[in-house]
């Protein structure tokens, strides 16, 4: 039953991203001091390069969490270079000139080889010339086998987990990039060193092995995958211009065409200090970090501010729709388009979205799971595929057998009617927002948590101080609030629908 979300998290963020966490309420009487004595503990500063620190102190134990946010993903890639941000989160990992060889000359050299036979691959098969194609192929195997006899396997992750480190780990995201793990505290000169390193002097090595992972990747979430086509399909449907429309993952043929020197180009492009955030968490003294910072970052020269994505997404106006048949279990998708995560109505999203499927206590579980059961399952996405920039709002189900998709849809447009016309209740109201400020405040208790989502609220909204406004913003949300936001959010004129079927028996479809 969860087939569709967690295929939803592969392909739009190969990582999780925040959202209003399915958990149980957290009772918490004193919500404000805690936040208070949090922000109290929070030291940032800013390097003369443009790269922002922002520091946590928690002593609780000695180990400490750290996140590198990268303001960039697939929304900043060119048309017809999708997957480069993905393919640059792999790369990371590498290691240095330094880090990850055993003769770096040696092996700068072969890898300008490999990527020169590479574009004369390109030109070959551009060109219909199968036999040059199939040369030049065979050289490059030859030289790609030297470059192994080069690598040092795994030696960045090596250092990290001899030194005691733990979750290391990257995520590519439609808005982001972020690079995280935790050491011991007393590695903190160790993670400025290693990450000023592989931020600094990057080697792209393996490029061309971690093309066919990637490549595999695709085939696996999305050609192979009835669900990965239908999410595929339903941002191109639901999205005309926004650069959101485009996969995560990025297209097979530019996943292919990819170059090592499109990688360099985009690293250079928008990873400079100015749009990186680092965020430290734990048993820390700032001024410690602070120094580190800039001995170790501080030689990281700055980079041209890069340019934002193009965002010229026309205003929809009129009910799209579309129907695929594919050998899988029926699914019906809902979507609309609503403003990102610095709306000042942001928070209300997030609302209408507990009070619709968070838990067997939401109105569309009980609706269409319990009582009708068109439905085996229902769920959401508040921000497909992303919530940096405008957005799509997506409700989704999972048919019940013998029900239709086409059922689902009447009784959710019921369901999205009476919360348009009908104002929620205080008791239903207050139950969602204790859920609302249960889920942000547990994800605070932890330093990677708290990592992430201050590295996400500086980046995406200009002030890491936002992610405590928020708490209190939920418990200003008003009946009134969730009736204008919903009156707004689900009109028919900004509907997508899609409907996924199975093939009538005996059908000659796929």
């Amino acid at each position: 039953m969860l087939a569709l979300l967690v295929m939803i998290c592969l392909l739009v963020s190969l990582a999780p991203r925040p959202a209003w966490a399915r958990q149980a309420p957290l009772v918490a009487q004193t919500i404000q001091p805690y936040l208070d004595r949090l922000t109290e503990a929070v030291t940032e500063f800013t390097l003369d390069n443009g790269m922002k620190f922002i520091v946590l102190e928690r002593h609780q134990a000695p180990v400490v969490s750290f996140m590198i946010h990268a303001n960039v993903g697939a929304v900043n890639e060119a048309e017809g270079k999708t997957g480069v941000a993905h393919y640059l989160e792999h790369l990371a990992f590498k290691g240095t000139s330094r880090i990850g060889t055993t003769n770096y000359r040696a092996e700068q050299q072969t890898l300008k080889a490999m990527d020169q036979l590479f574009d004369r691959i390109l030109a070959a098969e551009a060109a219909g010339d199968q036999a040059t194609k199939v040369k030049l192929q065979a050289e490059f195997d030859q030289l790609a086998a030297q470059a192994a006899t080069y690598v040092d396997q795994n030696k960045y992750g090596q250092i990290i987990e001899q030194a005691g480190g733990v979750g290391l780990n990257a995520t590519t995201g439609a808005d982001e990039t972020r690079y995280f793990y935790s050491l011991p505290a007393n590695k903190l000169e160790l993670w400025m060193s290693l990450e000023s390193e592989r931020f600094i002097d990057p080697v792209f090595r393996e490029f061309f092995e971690e093309k066919n992972v990637i490549l595999e990747e695709r085939r696996m979430r999305v050609d192979n995958s009835p669900i990965g086509q239908m999410v595929e399909t339903f941002l191109e449907t639901a999205l005309e211009r926004h650069p959101y429309r485009r996969p995560v993952i990025g297209y097979q043929a530019d996943l292919y065409a990819a170059t090592r020197q499109d990688v360099q180009d985009f690293y250079d492009t928008y990873y400079g200090p100015g749009n990186l955030t680092a965020v430290v968490v734990g048993d820390v003294d700032p001024e410690v970090v602070r120094s580190l910072a800039n001995t170790y970052f501080g030689r990281y020269r700055s980079r041209p501010t890069p340019p934002p994505p193009v965002i010229d997404e026309p205003v929809q106006t009129e009910p799209r729709q579309f129907t695929l048949t594919l050998p899988s279990q029926p699914w019906y998708l809902e979507g609309y388009h609503r403003p990102g995560l610095s709306h000042p109505d942001h928070v209300i999203y997030g609302i209408i979205d507990s009070l619709l499927v968070d838990g067997r206590t939401s109105r569309l579980y009980k609706a269409l799971v319990e009582k009708t059961q068109v439905a085996l399952d229902i769920g959401s996405v508040n921000g497909l595929p992303g919530d940096k920039y405008d957005t799509i709002f997506l409700l989704y189900g999972l048919t019940a057998p013998g029900h239709s998709p086409g059922e689902i849809g009447t009784l959710l447009g019921e369901e999205l009617k009476r919360l348009r016309e009908q104002p929620v209740s205080a008791t239903e109201l207050d139950r969602v927002k204790t859920q609302a400020r249960a889920s942000l405040l547990r994800r605070l208790n932890s330093n990677s948590g708290m990592a992430s989502l201050l590295a996400e609220y500086q980046a995406k909204t200009g002030d890491w101080r936002n992610l405590f406004r928020d708490l209190d913003t939920i418990d200003q949300v008003t009946a009134a609030d969730v009736q204008r936001v919903a009156q707004s959010l689900f009109q028919p004129n900004q509907r997508t629908v899609g409907q996924l079927i199975s093939p009538l028996p005996g059908s000659t479809q796929p």
